[in-house]
């Protein structure tokens, strides 16, 4: 792997339990095929991309094992293993993909087998940080969540979080076992989650933002354009700057299958907002 310069690190760090992380990280789930759904149609150009996404700095990977299904996980890794020194690895169990929909999953034995899923396809003995994907309407939090406690407690996952849930259920987590990350939909112009942030702030926990750069018609809004504009930057760096800037805790996690993209995300991390800058952002 080449020599990196890391632009990535210009965010400052957050912490996943006693790990650090560039305040900047990579969402794996583009490197698979058309919908989330199959093969790439380039593999190696997503190796490639993978690799890349290190070189600038991102050493914290989000991916999950719905994501193909199964695809984005043994992607990483056919990139990355043996995974370098501070590369962090997070994924997420708790959904299956029957006929390409999103069927939420959390029943132990299918979060036990979607765990050993990852665990071989990443290479892995213990997976640095595991998610519950979604809370399953037809399952108990608890039972749920509880599994993942017991596989924690078996050595095959070393920090939990949990993702798509309310402060309830973020607080029951916290009830069952020690909490690191919550990975929730936000954005710049979806903010539903703000009260889950603001429990992530008060408990020190990382909250990771999925769809950070949300369905794009905030970034074509004049507010954002403008503000842009007047930093010479695009309205998707804006949008990822205002992410960073909302709260210490925020790892946002802009995922591509571009190269080009993937750097300009990255240059997002230099971009220091004006306290005007962000007053905008907050009204678009």
């Amino acid at each position: 792997m080449s020599e990196a310069i890391r632009p990535a690190a210009g965010a400052g760090t957050v912490r996943l339990g006693e790990l650090t992380v560039n305040r900047m990280a990579f969402g794996a789930m583009r490197v698979t095929g058309p919908g989330v759904w199959g093969e790439p149609k380039d593999p190696p150009a997503m190796r490639r991309l993978l690799v890349r996404a290190f070189e600038l700095g991102h050493n914290f990977f989000d991916t999950a094992d719905s994501y193909g299904p199964e695809v984005s996980e043994r992607m990483i890794a056919e990139a990355l293993h043996p995974y370098p020194a501070g590369l962090v690895i997070g994924t997420k169990g708790g959904f299956s993909r029957p006929n390409r929909s999103w069927t939420p999953d959390g029943r132990p034995e299918h979060l036990r087998r979607a765990l050993d899923g990852s665990l071989r396809r990443l290479r892995l003995e213990r997976i640095d940080l595991y998610q519950f994907h979604t809370p399953d309407p037809k399952v108990p939090f608890a039972e749920s969540f509880g599994a993942l406690a017991e596989l924690q407690k078996a050595g095959k996952i070393r920090h939990l979080g949990v993702s798509s849930v309310s402060v309830r259920q973020f607080e029951q987590a916290r009830q069952i076992a020690p909490v690191v990350s919550v990975q929730n939909r936000y954005n710049i112009e979806d903010r539903a989650s703000d009260d889950v942030l603001a429990a992530c702030e008060k408990a020190g926990i990382a909250f990771i933002p999925w769809y950070p750069l949300g369905a794009g018609q905030a970034l074509r809004s004049a507010r954002v354009k403008d503000v842009a504009t007047r930093n010479g930057a695009t309205p998707s760096q804006v949008a990822l700057a205002w992410l960073l800037a909302r709260s210490p805790v925020m790892l946002p996690i802009p995922g591509t299958s571009s190269i080009t993209h993937l750097e300009e995300n990255a240059a997002a991390a230099q971009l220091k907002l004006s306290a005007t800058d962000s007053a905008t952002l907050d009204k678009a």
